[in-house]
């Protein structure tokens, strides 16, 4: 017999959640193979089995707290019989028809927070007394679709691996859905266009409303950007972007870009290597403020905003001087497959000396962007839009994009925060004065 427990925690983690069970009592397991998967304020950890067996109890419930190497419950012997556990013992037993599987939603692109697809089961639809045997659902869950009737082949799942959550259930419960009988079967549908946003169960009726706890790390983001909008003195400074240089070069080497590194090449990796060339030339927009000092960095971690299911994360590209434009790309494309997954680690988002942010990605024109704490600065990409402008005497159409600078005014003047985006916009006007350092 041996213990499940939670990972060992950072310093500045204190506690977590338990976000999903991938496993149920009874169920056979493979050692290394995720079970668990935990939320803290940061991250998402997975627990994974320490050694080949049988899942014999569950100690805590999806959507409890847990802490540090806390027992989470316990692998038994091949052939171990499950015993009842505190988080169970209340929870009907039930055994999933192998042929009734039936498929979650599916999460997209990581940038545009996930777009959900419904997936219809391969046989014939469960009774009733049915629904709630499937099984890839939680002790919670199942004692929510027993005491509700629901069946959750009709319950958008938001899980992270397609798996209907305690919220997902709760949320089906309050919008009043029903269990499905034989006579009732869920019609196939082909799946709608639809925004693109992430996967809401919104309560039906009459001016409805739903109260739904915030997951830790969209707590710690509220923190977050509320105690550096206290703290900071935040300016923003705005520029505009001839785009089209940058674009023809992208247009006149993609196929060979493509063809030897393996990897498309974007504007966001021109932006960094912008961002750089700007911070050598102002250091104070890299630094940061510590009390009454002022850190000065000797390097270039530049964080890149990246919109996933759980709420905003930034992960760090390291030593940006060093980067070719494939090596940004290539590290930009693993950290978004990351966010999309749920894998971002603690190391992936620790540190940074300066963040970039391109809202250009869900269409904005325009914003004004909150520094990523202890930062002192951010830059803000946008959309690129066909706009007449004057060159040389004459109105001519280019594609142009608004960029804005968030400062901490305490450190940095207005002075070197409009030199340091006028820097990037040369620099992307003209890149191949960037790309030649000359």
């Amino acid at each position: 017999m041996a213990e499940i427990k939670v990972p060992v925690f950072s310093e500045s983690v204190s506690e977590g959640t338990l976000l999903t069970w991938h496993k149920q009592p009874g169920d056979a397991v493979k050692r290394g193979e995720v079970i668990a998967e935990i939320e803290t304020d940061k991250v998402v950890l997975e627990v994974t089995a320490q050694q080949d067996g049988v899942l014999t109890s569950v100690a805590k419930n999806e959507g409890d707290t847990v802490l540090s190497e806390e027992v989470l419950g316990t692998i038994g012997e091949a052939g171990s019989a499950p015993a009842a556990s505190s988080a169970a013992a209340s929870t009907p037993a039930v055994t999933a028809p192998a042929e009734a599987t039936v498929s979650g939603p599916v999460a997209n692109e990581p940038t545009a927070g996930g777009t959900a697809v419904q997936a219809d089961s391969t046989g014939p639809q469960p009774a009733a007394n049915e629904a709630t045997r499937r099984d890839d659902l939680s002790p919670a869950v199942r004692k929510i679709v027993a005491e509700q009737g629901l069946n959750p082949a009709q319950i958008p799942a938001t899980g992270p691996k397609g798996n209907i959550t305690k919220a997902d259930a709760l949320g089906a419960a309050a919008s009043g859905q029903q269990a499905a009988t034989i006579t009732q079967a869920a019609p196939a549908q082909a799946p709608a266009p639809v925004p693109q946003a992430p996967a809401i169960q919104v309560p039906q009726g009459d001016r409805p409303e739903q109260r739904v706890p915030m997951t830790r790390i969209r707590q710690r983001i509220a923190e977050r950007l509320k105690e550096v909008q206290n703290t900071a003195a935040i300016l923003t400074t705005f520029n505009e972007i001839n785009m089209k240089p940058a674009m023809d070069l992208r247009k006149k080497y993609q196929d060979q870009f493509v063809a030897k590194h393996g990897v498309k090449l974007g504007f966001m990796s021109l932006f960094v290597r912008a961002a750089t060339e700007a911070l050598k030339q102002f250091p104070v927009v890299n630094a940061s403020v510590d009390g009454k000092d002022i850190i000065y960095h000797g390097y270039y971690d530049i964080g890149i905003a990246v919109a996933s299911e759980r709420g905003l994360v930034v992960p760090i590209l390291r030593n940006t001087d060093q980067m070719s434009l494939a090596d940004i790309e290539k590290q930009i494309a693993e950290f978004a497959q990351k966010a999309k997954t749920g894998k971002l680690t603690l190391e992936d988002m620790s540190g940074g000396t300066f963040s970039i942010t391109n809202g250009g990605t869900f269409g904005s024109m325009m914003s004004t962007p909150i520094i990523n704490a202890p930062q002192s600065a951010i830059l803000g990409m946008h959309n690129i839009i066909e706009r007449p402008v004057a060159e040389n005497g004459q109105v001519v159409i280019r594609p142009m994009m608004y960029v804005a600078l968030s400062y901490d005014h305490r450190i940095i003047d207005g002075r070197e925060a409009v030199l340091f985006l006028v820097a990037i916009k040369n620099a992307l006007e003209d890149p191949a004065r960037m790309l030649l350092e000359v």
